[in-house]
C-alpha cells in the first residue's frame, strides 16, 4: 500500500511526453509528424489509461480503510518562509482522478476521429494531454501555493481550447472572455490565499485547517477579516466552475470543438471550482457566513441556468446552460455541508453531461455532411428534427443521458439529485422550492432538447434532405480553399497533401448538386489520412464506431454509476460503497444518511412526479403529434382568442425574449462594466493629455515666448535698463496707492 502512494506523485507528470514529443517533432522534423500525426492518439489514450488504473489501486485502497497520504519536499525556505512542494492522496483526490482518467480516454479515442480531418490535429492532442496533467497536478495538490499554479495551467489550457479555432472571430472572442472572465476569479483566489497565510502562516492543509479553528475558538482573529478572506477564496470557485454572476463565459465556451466541451464541462475545468470548495470545507464550515453565501450562489445558479436553458437554439449552448444549472446543485450541496451528495452529483452528472456532450458531438457530426460546416445551422435544433431514423445508437444514448439528468431512475443523476432535494428540505423551505421548481425546469428544457433533435420529420429548411438534384443550398467547405473540388453530379474529396496549406474556414463557397461529401473515415490510430471516392446518400449518417463506442461505455457508466451511492443495508440507510470511500477525507455527519426505505421511496416518487411533469410539459409543447415549433399548438388550442390569449402570448414572450438574451446579464456587461471602463479610460486619457500635459507643455510654451519677447528687451545700454527700471517701481508704487488709500 505505501509502496503505491510512493509513486503518486507521477500522476501529473505522465500525461506530459505527448505534447513535448509532438512539440518537439514539429520544430525538428516536421514533415514526418505532420505525416505521422495519427499515430500520436495511441499514446496519450495508453498514459491516461495507465494513470486511470493506478487512481483506481488508490480508489481500493480508500474504500478499504486507507488513511490520508500526503508527502511533501521542501522548495524553498527563508527565515520564517517555508514553501513545500507535494501530493496529497485522500478519498477526493482519488475521485476526481477517476473522473479525469475516464472521461478523459473516452474524450480522446472520439476525438481521434472527430478531429482526425482537421490540421489542428497535432495541437488538439498537445492541448488534451497537457490539460488532463494540469488538472491532475491541481487535484493531487498539497497546499493552496500549488493549487494556485496548477488553476492557472487549466485556465491557460481552456483558453487555448476554446479558440483552438482561433481564426474564427467568435471562437478567438470566447476564449479571450473567458480568459477575462476567470481572471476576476483567480485575482479573488489569490487575495484569499494572501490573507490566510497572513492569519495562519502556513499554504499546507493541514496547518489551515487547524490553526483556522483554534483561531476562531481562542477568539485570536478578526472574523470580518477571516470571513472575506474564506470568500475571496470561494471567488476563484465561482469563476472556474461558471456560477453567478461570473457565468457569462461558459455559454461562449462552446465555439470550441465538441469533445472539449464535452471534457472541460464535465470532468476537469468546471470540475476544478467544486474541487477547490470540496477541498476547503473543513475551512469554510466553521465560518457560517461563507456557507450561507456558497448555498445562496448555488441556488441563484440552479434557477438562471435552468431558465436560460428553456429558448436556446444552439445545442450545445443549451447543454452549457444545464452544466451551469447542475453545478448550482452540487455547489448547494457544499453550501448546505451535504459533503456526500455533492460528491456524488459530481461523479453522476459527469458521466451523463460528457455522454450528452458526445451525443450532441455525433449529431452535428452527421448534420454537417449534409449542409458543410456551418455552426449556425448544424448546431441549431430549430433546424433538425426526424433523426431518428438515421442515427438510431446516438438517439439512444442521447435519450439516456437525457432521462439520467432529468432525475428518473435508475438512472444515475437521480440518486444523486434526489439526496440533494431531500437535504435541501432540512436546510430551507425556500431553498428546497426552488431546487425542486428547477428540477422540473431541467426535465422539461432536457426533454425539449431531445425532441427538437430526434422526433418529427426532416425540417423544410434543409432542401438537401429530399434528395432532389441541383438544390441552391450553399456550403462553406471544411476543406478550406484547395481541398475541396465542386463538381455538377459528384462531390469527390481527394487526398490532402501534407505540404498543401489547408485553411479550415475558407470564405470561399461551393454549391452541392444533389450529391454531398462522403469521409470514409479511416481507423482508430492508424497514420494514413484517406477519403473515399464513393457516391453518398443526401440523409444524415449514424458517426463511424470510434465514435460510437465511447458514447457506449459512457451509456454504461450513466446507467450503474448511480449504484455506488444506493444503500446496501435492507434495514436502513446507513452506509454504502460511497459512503465507506469518502469518511477518511472529511468528518462530517452527514455522510450517514438516516432516512430509512419507506421515507425514500416517499421522496423518490415526488422528485420523479416533477421530472415527468416538466417532460409532459415538454413534449405537449414539442412532440409533432400535438404542436409546432412555431405556434405551440395544443397548448395554444386550450388558450381561447381574448384578453387570456394576449396575456398568454404576453407571458411566453417575456419568458422566451429572457432566456434566449441570457437574461440580459451579457447586454447588463457589456452596457455597465465595458462600455463604463472604456468611457471611464477614454476620459483619463483625454484628461492626461489635454489637461495633465496642457499644463505642462503650456508652462514650457510661456517661457519661450517670454524669453523670446526679453531678448529684444536687452540692448547693451545701462540708461535703457534704469529708465525701464524706475518706470515698473513708479507704475508698483502707484498701484499700491491706489489700493491702500
Amino acid at each position: 500500500m505505501e509502496h503505491t502512494y510512493q509513486y503518486a506523485w507521477i500522476i501529473p507528470f505522465l500525461p506530459l511526453p505527448v505534447p513535448i514529443a509532438i512539440g518537439v517533432g514539429l520544430i525538428l522534423v516536421p514533415t514526418a509528424t505532420k505525416s505521422l500525426r495519427r499515430m500520436w492518439a495511441f499514446p496519450s489514450v495508453l498514459l491516461l489509461s495507465i494513470i486511470m488504473i493506478f487512481s483506481a489501486d488508490l480508489s481500493i485502497h480508500q474504500i478499504n480503510g486507507s488513511l490520508i497520504h500526503q508527502y511533501v519536499w521542501s522548495w524553498t525556505i527563508n527565515n520564517d518562509f517555508s514553501l513545500e512542494f507535494g501530493y496529497w492522496i485522500d478519498p477526493l483526490t482519488s475521485v476526481m482522478l477517476l473522473l479525469i482518467t475516464t472521461v478523459g480516454i473516452m474524450v480522446l479515442i472520439y476525438s481521434d476521429n472527430y478531429m482526425s480531418h482537421d490540421q489542428g490535429y497535432l495541437r488538439f492532442f498537445a492541448y488534451m494531454s497537457f490539460s488532463n496533467a494540469s488538472m491532475m497536478g491541481l487535484v493531487t495538490s498539497s497546499n493552496l501555493i500549488q493549487i494556485y499554479i496548477f488553476w492557472e495551467l487549466v485556465g491557460m489550457c481552456s483558453y487555448l481550447l476554446i479558440g483552438f479555432w482561433f481564426t474564427r472571430p467568435l471562437a478567438a472572442s470566447a476564449c479571450q472572455k473567458a480568459f477575462v472572465t476567470n481572471r476576476v476569479g483567480d485575482f479573488g483566489l489569490l487575495l484569499g490565499i494572501l490573507g490566510f497565510y497572513f492569519i495562519t502562516g502556513s499554504f499546507e492543509f493541514r496547518d489551515l485547517f487547524e490553526i483556522t479553528n483554534n483561531l476562531i475558538e481562542n477568539g485570536g482573529v478578526n472574523s470580518l477579516f477571516l470571513t472575506l478572506c474564506a470568500s475571496l477564496l470561494f471567488v476563484g470557485a465561482v469563476a472556474k466552475s461558471a456560477q453567478f454572476p461570473l457565468h457569462v463565459w461558459l455559454p461562449d465556451a462552446m465555439e470550441g470543438p465538441t469533445p472539449i466541451s464535452a471534457l472541460i464541462h464535465a470532468a476537469t475545468m468546471v470540475a476544478a471550482g467544486i474541487f477547490l470548495v470540496a477541498r476547503l470545507l473543513p475551512l469554510f464550515t466553521v465560518i457560517p457566513y461563507v456557507m450561507n453565501f456558497i448555498s445562496l450562489i448555488g441556488i441563484i445558479t440552479i434557477l438562471l441556468g435552468a431558465t436560460l436553458a428553456l429558448a436556446q437554439r444552439d445545442i450545445k449552448r443549451s447543454l452549457a446552460y444545464s452544466t451551469m444549472s447542475q453545478l448550482g446543485y452540487i455547489m448547494l450541496a457544499l453550501g448546505m455541508g451535504s459533503y456526500r451528495a455533492a460528491l456524488f452529483h459530481l461523479i453522476t452528472h459527469a458521466y451523463s453531461k460528457a455522454l450528452l456532450f458526445l451525443g450532441s458531438g455525433s449529431i452535428i457530426h452527421s448534420m454537417e455532411t449534409i449542409i458543410g460546416y456551418s455552426p449556425d445551422k448544424s448546431q441549431n435544433m430549430a433546424l433538425m428534427g426526424g433523426l431518428t431514423k438515421y442515427v438510431p445508437i446516438t438517439k439512444t444514448a442521447f435519450l439516456l443521458g437525457t432521462l439520467s439528468l432529468c432525475g428518473i431512475p435508475p438512472l444515475a443523476c437521480f440518486w444523486s439529485k434526489d439526496e440533494i432535494l431531500n437535504d435541501s428540505c432540512l436546510y430551507s423551505p425556500i431553498f428546497a422550492i426552488i431546487a425542486c421548481f428547477t428540477a422540473g425546469l431541467t426535465a422539461f428544457y432536457m426533454f425539449r432538447m431531445y425532441l427538437l433533435t430526434f422526433e418529427g420529420h426532416l425540417n423544410v429548411h434543409f432542401k438537401n434532405y429530399s434528395g432532389k438534384k441541383n438544390s441552391s443550398f450553399y456550403s462553406i467547405s471544411i476543406w478550406g480553399k484547395e481541398g475541396a473540388k465542386s463538381l455538377k453530379q459528384n462531390f469527390v474529396l481527394s487526398t490532402i497533401n501534407n505540404n498543401e496549406s489547408v485553411s479550415l474556414f475558407s470564405k470561399k463557397t461551393y454549391p452541392i448538386d444533389g450529391n454531398v461529401i462522403n469521409i470514409n473515415m479511416v481507423r482508430p490510430f492508424s497514420t494514413i489520412t484517406h477519403f473515399s471516392k464513393k457516391k453518398t446518400s443526401t440523409y444524415p449518417h449514424e458517426s463511424d464506431n470510434t465514435m460510437l463506442f465511447p458514447l457506449l461505455v459512457l451509456v454504461l457508466f450513466t446507467l450503474f454509476v448511480g449504484s455506488i451511492g444506493i444503500p446496501l443495508d435492507p434495514g436502513g440507510m446507513k452506509f454504502d460503497l460511497l459512503s465507506k470511500w469518502l469518511i477518511p477525507s472529511i468528518n462530517l455527519s452527514n455522510l450517514t444518511n438516516s432516512l430509512d426505505w419507506y421515507e425514500f421511496v416517499i421522496n423518490a416518487i415526488f422528485s420523479v412526479s416533477i421530472a415527468f411533469f416538466g417532460i409532459v410539459i415538454a413534449s405537449l409543447l414539442y412532440m409533432p403529434v400535438y404542436s409546432s415549433f412555431q405556434n405551440f399548438g395544443l397548448i395554444n388550442s386550450f388558450v381561447k382568442k381574448g384578453p387570456k390569449r394576449i396575456l398568454w402570448d404576453q407571458i411566453m414572450n417575456v419568458i422566451y425574449d429572457w432566456s434566449y438574451n441570457r437574461g440580459y446579464i451579457d447586454v447588463f456587461y457589456e452596457t455597465i462594466l465595458t462600455r463604463g471602463v472604456r468611457g471611464l479610460a477614454e476620459f483619463i486619457y483625454f484628461f492626461d493629455r489635454q489637461v495633465i500635459d496642457g499644463i505642462t507643455n503650456g508652462v514650457g510654451v510661456t517661457s519661450l515666448f517670454v524669453g523670446e519677447a526679453i531678448k529684444y528687451v536687452g540692448g547693451g545700454r545701462i540708461s535703457s535698463y534704469l529708465f525701464l527700471y524706475l518706470f515698473f517701481v513708479s507704475i508698483f508704487l502707484l498701484i499700491y496707492y491706489v489700493f491702500n488709500f
